[in-house]
């Protein structure tokens, strides 16, 4: 049977570390990078007799996230203690929610293959995070400056039906989250992490198969990897006569396949009950009115307004609202250079491709928008031409100067004095009196050779349209 013959279904719980400065219920820090065991505090490290104290700041990052994924909030929601033991958990229980959750039924657009696709939202509650276990040898060592630091869980429907949908799904995610700036979506130190849940059906059917959860996978490009992987084990499985399992599984990027790492818990297996120690979280009306205020425009909205307002291609629109600060920045090079198209192709060319080689963001680039707002409206306005002004973006990434003083300082300026033109163009052609002979006896490819002398005896400073008319007409005879 081809593996054509079943599909697959998908759903995602991406867990957000929110960006504040202290934990969940305790004032330690969150601060990535201290050393080990530097952040704890009683309530976190699980003492007898310590009281958790809820970060309102985490709150108000929960819904805020919760507004932007089209959720519905509570007015009122409820803390429960998820008990399970492991190392890493000091108190025995993580303080999570459970049936009356803060954001519930909700929904995410995103753009895949030309066209926009939605996936629901179940819901996205609050809890504290784990510490960390390092696994050396036969040795485990905790880290617990990750346990209590606020969580985002954000449960998806099981909407998704390959792992490339998968993949842009959380990726769109990341993007609201980092515009909203409650999360700075840093895979690598894990301040965001997705689980797949995966199961398999023959084609129109309409139960769901077993489901198969894939913990913890630290990459959008492993999310695909992944899925394809365990997607078609299921179906190996199933046509062998195997039963799917119900577990936990984690996913190894170098050997690329999934292997066991644990039975999947139910509900009931965590023993879901309030804490006793906090209070049900009350939403006003009136401060969810000041949330809803505060929403900046979100990327999919965003890019849809680039290609209204800027007349974009779809391509150019999504990927200059990638991320906000890119977005901000070409919408000041645009409006400064009345030029968006151009303001694009820079800032999709030249800027990125210097960002990624030099493997920083937007927010460090050496020049400033409306210096390249300048470099653009300087080639717009004939001052300088087109290979000039990469030679000038070059020296401004290099020095951070504006394109005007480089022009001065290197006596940039572009020829645009016809009867200069015309003395460089006689002067080529009485030096190559054979090659103007051969292309009026029709090697009209000779055509470039005379244009790239004319650039070197002008050093590159001659007006292109002007070289071209000018050598047109002479060439003619």
């Amino acid at each position: 049977m081809s593996y054509n013959d079943w599909e697959s279904v998908i759903g995602l719980e991406i867990h957000a570390q929110l960006l504040t400065d202290s934990k969940m219920f305790s004032p330690d820090s969150t601060h990535f990078g201290a050393a080990d065991n530097e952040h704890t505090h009683p309530v976190s490290l699980g003492m007898p007799g310590a009281l958790p104290v809820l970060n309102a700041k985490a709150v108000e990052f929960s819904a805020m996230t919760g507004l932007a994924l089209n959720c519905k909030i509570r007015q009122r929601s409820v803390f429960a203690r998820k008990n399970y033991f492991y190392p890493d958990l000091p108190k025995g229980y993580q303080i999570s929610q459970y049936d009356e959750p803060l954001c519930e039924h909700g929904h995410v657009d995103y753009f895949l293959n030309g066209e926009i696709r939605r996936v629901g939202i179940t819901r996205a509650h609050m809890e504290e995070d784990a510490g960390k276990s390092v696994h050396q040898g036969e040795a485990t060592l905790i880290n617990l400056n990750r346990a209590g630091v606020p969580l985002l869980e954000i449960v998806s429907e099981p909407d998704m039906r390959t792992p490339e949908e998968a993949a842009e799904y959380a990726r769109t995610v990341r993007k609201i989250l980092r515009y909203l700036n409650v999360c700075d979506g840093n895979l690598e130190e894990g301040s965001l992490r997705c689980d797949c849940n995966v199961s398999v059906r023959k084609k129109g059917e309409a139960k769901f198969g077993t489901k198969v959860e894939l913990k913890n996978i630290n990459s959008f490009r492993f999310v695909e990897k992944a899925l394809e992987y365990e997607i078609k084990r299921q179906i190996d499985c199933i046509e062998t006569g195997e039963k799917i399992k119900q577990e936990t599984r984690l996913y190894d990027s170098t050997k690329n396949r999934t292997f066991t790492m644990r039975s999947k818990e139910d509900a009931h297996d965590y023993r879901y009950f309030p804490d006793p120690d906090l209070l049900p979280v009350v939403v006003e009306e009136n401060w969810l009115a000041i949330l809803k205020a505060k929403l900046p425009e979100l990327p999919l909205a965003r890019a849809g307004r680039f290609q209204a307002d800027y007349q974009l291609p779809v391509y150019d629109a999504f990927v200059l609202t990638t991320e906000k600060a890119l977005a901000d920045y070409f919408e000041a090079v645009a409006k400064d250079s009345s030029n968006p198209k151009a303001a694009s192709n820079w800032v999709m060319g030249e800027v990125l491709r210097e960002l990624n080689e030099h493997k920083i963001e937007i927010e460090k680039c050496p020049i400033a928008a409306v210096d390249l707002a300048r470099l653009i409206k300087m080639i717009d306005g004939k001052e300088i031409s087109g290979k000039m002004a990469k030679d000038i973006f070059a020296e401004m990434w290099q020095s951070g100067s504006s394109p005007v003083h480089i022009v001065k300082a290197k006596g940039l300026s572009q020829v645009t004095d016809t009867s200069t033109i015309e003395k460089i163009v006689d002067d080529v052609m009485v030096a190559s009196q054979q090659a103007v002979a051969d292309y009026r006896r029709g090697k009209t490819k000779l055509f470039g050779f005379f244009v790239g002398q004319v650039m070197k005896v002008s050093k590159g400073q001659a007006s292109p349209e002007l070289v071209n008319q000018i050598l047109t007409t002479k060439l003619k005879g």
